[in-house]
């Protein structure tokens, strides 16, 4: 098989680099290793990288530095940090200088390749302006949603309602996140605006069984996608 995505593992413990190495490379990704923030960047300098998965103390460059210093000139590499550290201002700092996840040690190894996934596929989205679900692709530029032959061009609204949703699916948001996101947090229009378009919605798309808008009561909705 293929190895599509180059991954960077930055971790000053060699065990550590060996154990990552070994869970990702029997997933078919090309891994490429560093030992501190510097080296780090003196791979990106010289090769792509698709995704990099950081620890956070490291000699020479913290995985903070790093991230920083990262996103002065990327906003869309994926960065997965990995740390010992578990306390909550820890990650609130990992996330402020622009992490896009954060796990703990010890890691399960299921959840950091889920993870990883979920990351590569939004980047994906990202650069593509494109979700692809089976035979159905959601085109953001055209607002369009087109499955073989038939293409729907939807409302604004609606367009980016579902594109949100099937960004993140099996994620649940509430109508008040999706209000803020889609109408904006100034809008004077009610969240109720959310259901009926999502009404609209699983109206315009009943009988396709590429994906599904959920309920989940009293909390929001989310998307399953089921293929």
């Amino acid at each position: 098989m293929k190895r599509m995505f180059r991954i960077l593992v930055v971790d000053d413990d060699k065990n550590t680099r060996l154990l990552f190495r070994t869970v990702l490379e029997a997933e078919n990704y090309n891994v490429v290793t560093a030992s501190n923030g510097e080296e780090a960047l003196e791979v990106l300098d010289r090769e792509h990288i698709d995704l990099v998965v950081l620890d956070i103390m490291m000699p020479k460059m913290s995985g903070y530095e790093f991230t920083k210093e990262i996103r002065g000139t990327d906003e869309n590499l994926p960065i997965l940090m990995v740390s010992a550290r578990q306390l909550p201002e820890d990650k609130h700092k990992g996330f402020l200088v622009g992490t896009d996840d954060y796990m703990t040690k010890p890691i399960d190894q299921e959840e950091l390749l889920l993870r990883i996934k979920a990351l590569l596929r939004r980047a994906k989205i990202a650069s593509e302006r494109k979700i692809v679900v089976g035979d159905v692709v959601l085109d953001y530029d055209a607002l369009t949603v087109t499955r073989g032959g038939e293409e729907q061009e939807l409302p604004q609204k609606e367009f980016l309602l579902l594109y949100k949703l099937l960004s993140y699916p099996g994620k649940i948001f509430t109508r008040i996140q999706l209000m803020d996101e889609i109408w904006g947090a100034d809008s004077e229009t009610g969240w109720e605006t959310v259901t009926v378009h999502i009404g609209r919605l699983r109206k315009r798309f009943e009988g396709w069984e590429e994906f599904e808008i959920q309920s989940v009561r009293g909390l929001g909705y989310k998307a399953v996608r089921n293929v």
